[in-house]
C-alpha cells in the first residue's frame, strides 16, 4: 500500500493571516485541497492521510467530502513541532499498516506537487529504498558568519542540492528514525531527510521543480496563483 502523508498542522505565523495557511482559499479551493486532489488523481497512492490542528479536523473532513477527496482514510492531531506531527500520524499508521508499506510525507502546502514528481519518488524508492525530491542549486550561494551582513566564503553551488518533499520511505523505517531520534534527544527535525540524515542513513534524490514551491509567505501564495493559471507553451521541450 503508498500512504500519503500530509503534514498541515502549522499555524500560518509567517503568513500573517486569520487563518491557518492550509484553509485559504485559492480558486474557490483551499490550498490543502489543492495538495490533496493531487494524491487523490495518482493512480498509484492508495490513501491519503492529513496531519492537522486539532480545532481544524472537523474542518478538513468537510472541504474532503464537498471536493470528493475519496481516498482520505485518517486525519490526525498534529503536535508541537513538525517532527511531533510526523510522529503522531506514523503512529496512527503502526495501526493500521505493515511495515513494508510505503509512506509519501508530503508538506500540505505544497500545492503544485506533480504526478511526474510523485511517480519519480516512486520509482526512485522501489530503485533505492528510499527518495527524497530534491533539484539542485542555480543560485551563487555564501556562508554567513554574522546574521547575514557579510560573507567571506562562498560554497560551490554544483554540490548544493534544495530538499523538497515527497519524502518516501517503508512505514518501518520511519517508525526506526523517530524512535531513534526520541532515543537521542533529536527534536526539531521537520524535515525527514534531515533526520536520517543525522541518524547516518544515506539521501537518495529524487525529481523536484522549482514549481513544486512551499506556500509560507504571501508571496509564495501570490507565485502559487500565479502559475496555477499559467499552462506551458506547445513549443517548449
Amino acid at each position: 500500500m503508498v500512504v500519503a502523508l500530509l503534514t498541515a498542522a502549522g499555524t500560518g505565523t509567517r503568513m500573517g493571516q486569520d487563518i491557518p495557511k492550509q484553509f485559504i482559499h485559492v480558486d474557490n479551493k483551499p490550498l490543502i485541497i489543492h495538495t490533496m486532489e493531487a494524491f487523490q488523481n495518482h493512480p498509484n497512492v492508495d490513501s491519503i492521510m492529513v496531519v492537522t490542528l486539532p480545532a481544524w479536523e472537523a474542518v478538513l473532513q468537510a472541504y474532503a467530502a464537498q471536493f470528493n477527496i475519496s481516498k482520505l482514510k485518517w486525519v490526525v492531531p498534529g503536535g508541537a513541532t513538525g517532527q511531533d506531527s510526523i510522529h503522531n500520524g506514523l503512529v496512527a499508521l503502526k495501526q493500521e499498516l505493515t511495515p513494508d508499506d510505503i509512506v509519501m510525507i508530503h508538506d500540505g502546502n505544497r500545492c503544485l506537487v506533480s504526478s511526474e514528481i510523485i511517480s519519480d519518488s516512486l520509482a526512485t524508492f522501489h530503485t533505492r529504498g528510499s527518495a527524497v525530491a530534491a533539484i539542485p542549486c542555480v543560485e551563487a550561494v555564501f556562508r554567513s558568519d554574522d546574521d547575514g551582513f557579510s560573507s567571506t566564503v562562498s560554497i560551490p553551488r554544483d554540490q548544493l542540492f534544495r530538499t523538497q518533499t515527497p519524502h518516501t520511505y517503508t512505514l518501518g523505517k520511519l517508525l526506526w528514525a523517530h524512535e531513534e531520534a526520541e532515543k537521542k534527544g533529536i527534536v526539531n527535525t521537520a524535515a525527514t531527510c534531515t533526520l536520517m540524515q543525522i541518524l547516518g542513513e544515506t539521501v537518495y534524490f529524487s525529481k523536484g521543480s522549482e514549481t513544486n514551491l512551499k506556500i509560507t509567505t504571501v508571496d509564495d501564495m501570490m507565485i502559487f496563483e500565479a502559475l496555477l493559471h499559467t499552462k506551458k507553451d506547445s513549443w517548449l521541450k
